[in-house]
């Protein structure tokens, strides 16, 4: 089973139960703090992704942490779930797909917009809402430059690109010139 349908497993029971418990930002907000330790303490992880290390161990070191992190008991459980069942390494691309579940679950979509110079304010607010109504979706956009771009932009909403670039326009009148 790939990692990404194990993520997408985990992230979505979480999901459940923090949806119907109402804690959903709170959860969410412990659960990346947990991953950027996890992602900052190389040893932390290695203990924990280590065979060789006693589970009784494991379980030791992951309640010490969580009594002094006071988490949530949701967030403890699922922490503790993970460590049974030798996935916390996993946390990082769990955590994303739990961004993933809870926006799509909330009609959220995420939409990189890549552009040759800085947009400004109006711009943004008028592509969000061009996208909101393409999407029929509450949109959450994220913005970067590339200055290869010449012009124009380029947005992608999951797997799908819009592609408005210049670049991409003067790639297309060479290839028609070309025959």
């Amino acid at each position: 089973m790939s990692s990404q349908t194990v993520a997408r497993r985990y992230a979505s029971a979480l999901a459940d139960v923090i949806i119907e418990r109402g804690e959903e930002a709170e959860v969410k907000s412990e659960v990346t703090s947990w991953e950027n330790m996890l992602l900052t303490n190389a040893s932390l992880l290695q203990a924990f992704s280590n065979p060789t290390v006693a589970y009784e161990q494991k379980v030791k070191v992951l309640d010490e942490l969580i009594t002094r992190t006071k988490i949530r008991a949701t967030t403890a459980n699922f922490l503790r779930v993970l460590l049974r069942n030798q996935r916390i390494a996993e946390l990082p691309q769990v955590n994303a797909k739990l961004a993933q579940v809870l926006d799509e679950r909330s009609g959220v979509i995420s939409a990189q917009v890549t552009s040759a110079r800085p947009m400004p304010d109006a711009t943004k607010l008028a592509l969000e809402e061009k996208l909101r109504e393409l999407t029929r979706k509450k949109v959450r956009l994220s913005f970067s430059t590339d200055e290869s771009l010449l012009g124009g932009l380029v947005t992608r909403i999951g797997s799908t690109i819009y592609d408005g670039s210049v670049r991409n326009q003067l790639l297309r009148i060479g290839e028609e010139l070309a025959g």
